[in-house]
């Protein structure tokens, strides 16, 4: 089919089979912005639009999938590490499958990589990233923006890691959240392990010392318990507080599991004997 000739009838029925194409591969959520929306919301500085990297780029499907609250409540530790990781692993995956089956439908598409930078020490110097997938994330309807900075859904409040992929495929965009989701609680500030968010009046999102954000988790890295998360995880707001309450997981119990995997949890103890010959027979 000529994507020229397409009626609106068949936009739809194209959105439908790309939407249930995410969800097949594993998707929690998938939205469709028009990429109209970024110099409409004006919000964006233009170098960041996605039809100014990609000229021909028409619509940004974003997905996201959840963050588990009994995961991410044990933070810093290497079960959120691990959760974190997979959930990177599974949106690159996704979004690559979904890019290569818009290909062969016959549309351009690639997708942009969730995080998409080499290493946190980068962030230190330069705490910001090519295109951003929050924004993308608003415009496709999924949530609105949090104090945090961060996208805050109704399905997983802002427990919910994100990835685009940019087509030429026209299809007709998500509506956009009409009310702002966060209820400015300001737990996210008050739990910041680095104080890193100052509220505005003028504004709902905070300031935020990104590099100070950023060079605790550089050191979360050295000590394989990375990323923090804190911010998310004491938010209220979102359907899987329903399922699990605000706490799904005991004080002790988080405790115990960041007393083990991680170089914090063993900080100070000496290499067993029998392990140590071992390892120095391997060295030599």
């Amino acid at each position: 089919m000529e994507r020229q000739s397409m009626t609106g009838q068949q936009r739809s029925a194209l959105k439908q089979r790309i939407k249930r194409q995410a969800q097949r591969l594993g998707a929690n959520l998938v939205g469709f912005a028009s990429v109209d929306r970024w110099p409409q919301q004006k919000e964006v500085a233009e170098a960041y639009w996605p039809q100014s990297i990609w000229p021909w780029s028409r619509t940004v499907i974003v997905l996201g999938v959840q963050i588990y609250l009994p995961m991410i409540e044990t933070t810093p530790s290497v079960v959120y590490s691990e959760c974190y990781n997979t959930t990177n692993r599974l949106l690159d995956d996704t979004a690559y499958r979904l890019a290569n089956k818009l290909n062969q439908w016959g549309f351009r598409a690639h997708w942009f990589p969730r995080d998409c930078y080499g290493d946190i020490s980068v962030l230190v110097k330069k705490p910001e990233a090519a295109f951003s997938h929050v924004f993308a994330g608003k415009y496709a309807g999924l949530g609105t923006l949090g104090l945090n900075h961060t996208l805050i859904t109704p399905e997983y409040g802002p427990r919910v890691r994100l990835v685009s992929v940019i087509t030429d495929a026209d299809v007709p965009p998500d509506a956009l959240q009409e009310k702002d989701l966060c209820i400015q609680c300001k737990r996210c500030v008050f739990n910041c392990p680095t104080h890193a968010f100052t509220p505005r009046k003028d504004r709902l999102i905070a300031d935020m010392a990104k590099a100070r954000c950023a060079g605790y988790h550089q050191k979360l890295k050295t000590e394989f318990r990375y990323p923090c998360g804190v911010c998310i995880a004491v938010c209220p707001v979102g359907a899987d507080r329903k399922r699990y309450g605000m706490h799904s997981v005991t004080a002790d119990g988080a405790a115990h599991c960041r007393d083990f995997g991680s170089a914090n949890a063993v900080e100070g103890r000496g290499v067993p004997e029998e392990a140590q010959k071992i390892i120095d027979t391997a060295i030599r």
